[in-house]
């Protein structure tokens, strides 16, 4: 397994999870979240990595929320992973963009639509952080390996993988679990993102609509096939969020969701 800063309750055989809001919205809701998903980290041993993206570029119409300014977002990240001593991560969409990032998290995240982005995984490579690279719903899990190659060239081996399901159709993705095997093959650690993989994009609204009440689903299945870890995007109140609000979960109900999963992990 690689090393994260600040990582804790390695040593419990669970899954890791990467938990947090889709996007900063505000010092407040992110401290709450963050409060949250600590205790329930301790509660149950599983390490956690905060996530937050600390703005949305990629949106389907024009005004979407796309941040609270990025310096702002970055410094609330950073606060979180100080005052909670846990690891922080966020995606990145631009190669400029990575030594920015990388000054305030742990983790640099590549968006499945830019997995390919030659010069974005360099960029976040040469900083030296661990680089989750998502998986692209065009592509297969065995493909990935030229993903790890490209970072791995930079002598930096702290990658990992994350699969967020595959396109099928126009408006909805298929999550097929051949990928997290073959992905498993590379030697990285493998994450299924259960949040994402539910997405039902390019509704007629011009918003992204989604499943959450069958995140619990995906994660079952992803921890019986060997997943290392889980990406689960969650708030207090879902419908509030400025991002994501259909494809959220509710942070209420993680409890017992990681409650079940724990069990599941143990059992294998």
């Amino acid at each position: 397994m690689i090393e994260i800063p600040k990582l804790h309750h390695t040593q419990s055989g669970n899954f890791f999870l990467i938990a947090g809001p889709c996007a900063i919205e505000g010092r407040d809701i992110a401290f709450e979240i963050a409060e949250a998903l600590v205790k329930l980290s301790d509660k149950h041993q599983v390490p956690l990595i905060f996530k937050g993206s600390y703005k949305k570029a990629n949106r389907t119409k024009l005004d979407s929320f796309t941040g609270i300014g990025d310096e702002k977002a970055l410094g609330i990240l950073k606060e979180i992973g100080t005052h909670f001593s846990v690891p922080t991560i966020t995606d990145i969409h631009e190669s400029h963009e990575a030594a920015i990032a990388a000054a305030y998290v742990d983790v640099l995240q590549i968006p499945a639509f830019l997995c390919r982005q030659t010069d974005l995984l360099v960029a976040a490579a040469q900083t030296g952080k661990v680089v989750n690279v998502k998986k692209g719903q065009f592509l297969s899990g065995a493909s990935m390996k030229f993903a790890v190659e490209k970072v791995q060239s930079l002598q930096n081996p702290n990658v990992m993988l994350t699969d967020r399901g595959n396109s099928f159709g126009y408006s909805d993705l298929v999550v097929d679990y051949r990928n997290l095997v073959e992905m498993k093959a590379f030697g990285c650690p493998v994450v299924m993102d259960c949040t994402h993989s539910l997405q039902q994009p390019n509704q007629s609204s011009g918003v992204t609509g989604g499943k959450p009440a069958l995140i619990e689903t995906i994660a079952k299945a992803a921890i019986a096939v060997g997943a290392d870890g889980l990406f689960m995007e969650t708030h207090p109140r879902p419908s509030e969020a400025k991002s994501d609000a259909a494809n959220m979960l509710p942070l209420e109900k993680l409890d017992g969701i990681l409650e079940r999963l724990v069990r599941i992990r143990k059992a294998l």
